[in-house]
């Protein structure tokens, strides 16, 4: 015949004393009262874990913070998820471990991994750019989102006041580079699919022209605007120097004179100022 166990009541649970060795007070259906000598109080669950049939305890959590009611509620709980064959500790702590890489894999978080790669492929001052761009535009709103809860209903959110400065070639790299971020995610097992592949089509689209430029004749008459126009003697030299050498903005403004070789008229840019990664000579007169 099996032994019926009497529920505790809430004075038993209350007034139960320390012992010189823990004892246990029991309240049916493996819910357990642990009292320690200390005079602490555990609630605990002893129960055979699916398939492997193995006895264990499952802590609810000490008494008084838990109450009696409280420790029955949990105790429901697992003997629902058991009568499916789910182990109770084992659906805790992957509660627990989901949570857990919630906080810990925000975008921001992921977007920093990301970046670490990222700046290998590419120059130092479009690096800094990217990041840029995104402390700017991307971080101070969802950053702290976790990965894989951005939708894209929130990075459009995010983007639309960019959209309606009318700055579309912003709005253009800010969806490129959500959508590495996105994608550098998947790739590392961190969401399933990326949410975002179609963002895009909800901005208009840059118009493409053609960048300002002068003719042969015409410049002349720039070299004299240049001359006496109001700004820093220095920029004036920048833009001499980029006219002599044909060479980009941000390699001639990152120029240090141990790059130019006075005595063969030739300026070696490195490798990892140029946007091919490969080093480029220029004849400077």
């Amino acid at each position: 015949m099996a032994r019926i166990t009497t529920p505790l009541t809430n004075t038993e649970v209350k007034q139960a004393k320390a012992r010189d060795k823990e004892y246990n007070l029991s309240d049916g259906e493996g819910l357990q009262l642990r009292i320690k000598p200390n005079g602490s109080k555990l609630w605990l669950l002893n129960y055979s874990r699916p398939y492997t049939k193995k006895r264990v305890n499952l802590g609810f959590g000490k008494y008084p913070d838990i109450s009696l009611a409280d420790a029955r509620k949990l105790r429901a709980e697992a003997r629902t998820l058991l009568a499916k064959n789910i182990d109770p500790m084992e659906h805790r702590d992957s509660i627990s471990n989901h949570q857990k890489e919630k906080i810990e894999n925000t975008l921001l978080n992921v977007a920093k991994k990301w970046f670490q790669v990222k700046k290998s492929a590419v120059t130092p001052n479009y690096a800094e750019d990217i990041w840029r761009s995104l402390e700017l535009h991307v971080f101070p709103y969802i950053g702290k989102r976790p990965i894989s809860e951005i939708t894209a209903p929130i990075a459009i959110k995010t983007i639309a006041p960019i959209a309606e400065k009318g700055s579309l070639e912003t709005v253009k790299r800010i969806n490129q580079r959500l959508n590495e971020i996105m994608n550098f995610a998947v790739n590392t097992g961190l969401i399933h699919s990326n949410p975002l592949t179609g963002i895009k089509a909800a901005f208009e689209k840059p118009k493409k022209q053609n960048m300002p430029t002068i003719k042969p004749d015409e410049l002349p008459d720039f070299m004299r605007a240049l001359s006496i126009a109001s700004i820093k003697i220095v920029t004036r030299y920048l833009i001499e120097w980029q006219l002599h050498t044909i060479a980009r903005p941000s390699e001639a403004a990152g120029a240090k004179w141990s790059e130019i070789d006075f005595e063969n008229n030739l300026w070696n840019i490195p490798a990892d100022r140029m946007k091919k990664k490969t080093s480029s000579f220029r004849t400077v007169n």
